[in-house]
């Protein structure tokens, strides 16, 4: 049995702006991208013009994960929550350090990136897309 949770982002029309953005930031590998465009048509539901060139599902590899995203439909509101935090975990300060600051790009430090009593560099940040993320460094028990 195979059991995998993904993250998955819910964008308002920026998803390929976003996509170019955690490419870099993550040095992710763009699985796929498809539009809404490129879906097949249904009569029973007419795609307005102004969400073809949405993203209707996109997958990127991040290390080990797969992260995934899209774009609503014009009109549906997109609603941020810091309810839910990506934590991104690497055995490598510097390596932390570039994420944190990659992501924090136009984005919002919630805290910043520092070392705490179970991490050399643990940081928490909302990027400019109202995604939150937590990263932290493992240690070696």
């Amino acid at each position: 049995m195979t059991l995998r949770m993904n993250p998955y982002l819910i964008m308002d029309g920026d998803a390929k702006e976003a996509i170019q953005f955690y490419e870099k930031a993550l040095n992710a590998q763009v699985v796929m991208v498809q539009t809404f465009g490129e879906m097949p048509a249904n009569s029973d539901f007419p795609l307005p013009e102004s969400a073809r060139d949405r993203v209707s599902h996109a997958n990127l590899k991040v290390g080990e994960t797969v992260l995934m995203l899209s774009d609503t439909f014009p009109g549906q509101p997109v609603q941020s929550s810091n309810q839910v935090q990506i934590c991104i975990m690497t055995d490598d300060a510097k390596h932390a350090k570039q994420i944190y600051e990659a992501l924090s790009e136009g984005g919002k430090v919630v805290m910043p990136l520092q070392e705490t009593f179970w991490s050399p560099a643990y940081g928490i940040l909302e990027d400019k897309y109202g995604v939150n993320w937590n990263i932290s460094t493992e240690v070696e028990a």
